[in-house]
Formats: C-alpha cells, structure tokens, sequence
C-alpha cells in the first residue's frame, strides 16, 4: 500500500521532470510481464481509484463475465525509465497491485501472493530477503539457437560480443536503482549471468522482472535475441536462477547465522528447520519454481544440477548449497536454492519457497544429514531406502506432486493453485502428443 508521502514524492517528481509517460506494470499468473501506459494527468487518479482494464484479457485472471479489473500502482516502486537514443520525453515506470472492482486484493495477483506470504513472515519477527543469479543465452535470432561464442565460466575474451552487452544490462540496471553483484559469462557457450545484491523479497522480484526486460532490451538493440529458456540447447549446460535465502529480524540482524560449534556450516536452529522445509517441500514447489517442459530437461544426470532433496556445504549437485561463511561477516549468512530456472514467475516462487522454509519452522522438521556426495554415487533404490527424496523428473509428476499440497493451495490461493493445475495440465498433454524430430530420425523408417 502507498504512503501519502510516497505518493506526493512521486507526484511531485513527475511534474519537476516533466514525465510524459507513466508505464503501469503488473504480470500475469504465468510470470509474463504486462503494461499500459498513462498520463500523468491520471496519475493522482490512479492512486486513489486504481485504472480500470479487461482482466479476461490476462492469463490466469478472470472469465469475460467478471472482466473489470483495477490496477493501484504501488508508489515506493516508482522509477524514471532510462530514455532510448533519439527520445526526448521522460518515461517512468510503476508496478501494480491488482484489486477487483470492490477494492478488494484480487487472489489471482502474483505479486499479491508474495505480499501476503511476505507480511506472514513479518508477523512471525522476520524479514525474508533474497538475492537472484539469473543465467541466460544470447543468439544471434529468436528461432535457431545457435550459440555466438566458445567461452566458458568466467571467460574473458575480446571478441566476445556479450561482454559489451553485460556492461550495458549493468549500467541500465544501476540508472534503474537496481544493484549488480556481478555479470559474468557463465559455464555454457553464449550462456551469461547477473546477479543482483540482496533486498527484501517483493522488491527482489520487481528486480528480476526488471532485470529480464532489460536483458532483452538490450540484447534486441544489438541485433541479438536473449533467452531465458532453461535449457534450449542438448549437450550444454542449462540456466538456472539461483536463489540465496536469509531471514533478518526487524533489528536488521541475520536470524540464520550461528557459531560453528552450534552447526559446522554456521547454520542457526532457525536455518536448519528452514532448510528442512525447503527440502521436505520442494517436490511440491518445483511446479511453480522450474515451471514447463523444458525445466525438467535441465536436470540430467551428468550435469551438475539437484536431483534429490538434499543440501550441501560446497556440493553444488545439492538442492540447497550452503555457501562457506567467512569469519566476521555474519550479515551474509544464507542458502542457495538451485532448482529454479528463469522461467518461474517470480513472485510465485519467492512466495512458495518462503512458505516452505515458513513450514519447516513451524513444524520444527529436521535438517537431515549431508547426503548431496552419496546421490552422486547411490543408485536409486539405495537412496530410497536411506529416505533420500527423487525431485520430480517431468513436468508431468511435478503436476502430480503440487496437486496433492496442501501448502502450496494455502500460499497461492484457490485461483492460483487450479489455474496452474489447469494451464499445465494442458501444457503436457500438448507435449505427450507432439511427435519430435527425434522420434522421426528413430522411428520413421520403422524396424
């Protein structure tokens, strides 16, 4: 909700540097992002009234006969926008909350979601702060992913055109107000990364929304094409968008950290029931956090990606990685979750691994021992037995898994939780009966 100072701050701003356009943001259920433009004229209006638009017209919103939607910017996200070469206006941007005509939160709002999972937190004493590392390919068009460079992790090479590319996302990102850690070119060829500092949750998925524009914006002025497909190539590394988790209380002090004679990776009681309702919920989540078909194709067996529910101090085959602490810097205590990819909306999925962490508090479920190195190694069967969990392979059992939660009906809401059961279902049906150029190459010629 705006504060009225907030609101007069932007208000007046927008007059001082006569801002022409003011873009409304929000996104639909999917994590695609939505926007119509007003004058400022209506800018005073919209705070107090909300704009009206069809919200049958937004994926996973309402039916034509409940059309009427109301979009309320949120004022503390107000941003000028960077001006493109030849433009002369000032543009500024703003996200939304979505409210139905009563003036009531509308329950399929993602960002909504992510409020409310947020505020839960806040009245439970903490503060649920994220830092993103998002990986994506750059191509040279937007249909044959072929890739524009031989580099690998961390590769510095003058004829590679994406590091131009990773210095303009950065400096477009800072203008916008939102830091950059470090861009890098990641394991794949052609593939990137950024990474964005930590901030509390809500702002940290503004950020990676816009932070995906960009990305593209950037890539497109440059005749180039950025995809945030997990894995759009065979025989390469996927993209993921880690996720770096902490608790603060409302003093502003790391609520995960503790001295190692209490955990040896400096994990508070707090932490290690969070991690367990990490790991314990994830193959709930993993529908929302690794979201479509592709997702699953990234989690092979000779890559270096989670496959099992478990965690590990350096292993970064681990579900949740627990990142070496160094002495004195108590603040940056935190885990990494490494399943999602960039395709998850992000407000969903901050929202649902926040409940899962939530829950494992909340239930006290224990933080079992470091078994990331031995699911390397075991067979299936011989990691069954000792209780280690399989992560859903296949869109289709991720369906599976989310349908039977409870929680994650809870977190997202009724609306949410069977439109996504719905759009997905559908999603894998429509890829169960494709036939592939692989099944031609194998099976045309017949036997």
């Amino acid at each position: 909700m705006s504060s009225e100072g907030s609101i007069d701050f932007v208000l007046k701003t927008v007059e001082e540097r006569d801002i022409r356009f003011v873009r409304l943001w929000f996104t639909d259920v999917l994590g695609h992002l939505k926007s119509f433009s007003i004058s400022p004229e209506e800018l005073e209006e919209a705070f107090e009234e909300g704009i009206g638009f069809d919200g049958s017209a937004v994926d996973g919103f309402v039916r034509l006969e409940e059309s009427d939607m109301l979009a309320f910017p949120d004022a503390n996200t107000f941003q000028l926008v960077p001006r493109k070469e030849g433009e002369h206006s000032a543009v500024a941007r703003v996200f939304c909350d979505i409210r139905t005509p009563s003036r009531e939160p509308f329950e399929g709002d993602p960002r909504g979601v992510l409020i409310r999972a947020f505020a839960k937190a806040d009245e439970m004493g903490y503060v649920f702060n994220v830092g993103p590392k998002i990986e994506y390919f750059y191509f040279d068009n937007d249909l044959d992913p072929v890739p524009l460079d031989r580099s690998g992790y961390f590769d510095f090479s003058p004829t590679d055109a994406s590091i131009d590319l990773r210095r303009a996302i950065s400096r477009e990102c800072e203008k916008i107000g939102i830091p950059v850690q470090y861009s890098f070119h990641a394991n794949a060829q052609s593939q990137n990364a950024i990474e964005l500092r930590y901030t509390e949750a809500v702002s940290c998925a503004d950020n990676i929304m816009t932070t995906r524009l960009i990305i593209r914006e950037q890539a497109a002025r440059r005749g180039f094409f950025a995809s945030f497909m997990p894995k759009p190539l065979a025989g390469y590394p996927g993209s993921a968008m880690f996720l770096y988790l902490s608790l603060f209380d409302h003093d502003g002090e790391n609520l995960f950290w503790a001295p190692k004679e209490t955990h040896d990776a400096h994990l508070s009681e707090l932490a290690q029931h969070f991690v367990g309702g990490l790991l314990a919920y994830a193959p709930e989540f993993m529908l929302v956090t690794n979201p479509t078909v592709n997702s699953y194709k990234r989690f092979v067996s000779s890559s270096v990606v989670p496959r099992y529910a478990t965690w590990g101090s350096k292993d970064r085959s681990a579900l949740v990685r627990i990142p070496t602490h160094k002495p004195g810097k108590h603040i940056a205590t935190r885990v990494e979750l490494r399943n999602p990819d960039p395709t998850a909306n992000p407000y969903l999925a901050l929202a649902v691994t926040l409940a899962a962490g939530l829950k494992g508090i909340e239930e006290g479920i224990e933080m079992p021992p470091n078994s990331a190195a031995e699911a390397r190694k075991l067979s299936a069967d011989e990691l069954g037995g000792r209780g280690i969990v399989r992560l859903p392979c296949t869109l289709g059992e991720a369906i599976e898994r989310f349908k039977a939660s409870s929680l994650m009906r809870e977190v997202l809401g009724d609306h949410i939780f069977d439109f996504l059961i719905d759009a997905k279902t559908r999603e894998w049906d429509d890829f169960c009966t494709s036939v592939t150029d692989w099944e031609r190459a194998h099976y045309y010629g017949g036997v």
